[in-house]
């Protein structure tokens, strides 16, 4: 079954994060289920999900999701900024919207590093810290 493509490639948001995501070592795109994902043979982020609330579900195609490590996910929960994302979320990640104004785009690229360092390869990893 083939998904519709749920995002626009000329979003700005879409255009910073890759700013931010491609930069690391080996990092690549792809589309999967209709959104952009960024991996390093693991997905360490992805642009566009959705959230369980009250029955029903959430679009939130501006998000930012990326693996928490556990001793943060308590923290990150009590932020009203982050929610858990759908399909994902009970696997340790967490969303940031985007669209939100007041974004801080070094806290993006310091959640961004912390999920890469979760998935990557030490030697991809040893790279990045080599920079």
């Amino acid at each position: 079954m083939t998904h519709p493509v749920m995002f626009d490639d000329d979003d700005p948001l879409l255009i910073r994060l890759r700013g931010v995501v491609l930069g690391f070592p080996g990092a690549e795109e792809y589309v999967s289920h209709g959104r952009p994902n960024f991996r390093v043979k693991k997905n360490f982020a992805v642009f566009g999900g959705g959230e369980k609330i009250d029955g029903g579900h959430r679009r939130v195609d501006s998000a930012l999701l990326v693996k928490v490590e556990e001793s943060e996910r308590e923290a990150l929960d009590q932020d009203p900024r982050f929610f858990s994302p759908m399909y994902y979320g009970p696997f340790g990640w967490r969303a940031l919207d985007l669209a939100d104004p007041e974004t801080d785009w070094d806290e993006v690229g310091e959640l961004v590093d912390a999920s890469y360092r979760l998935t990557a390869p030490k030697r991809m990893i040893a790279e990045l810290d080599a920079r």
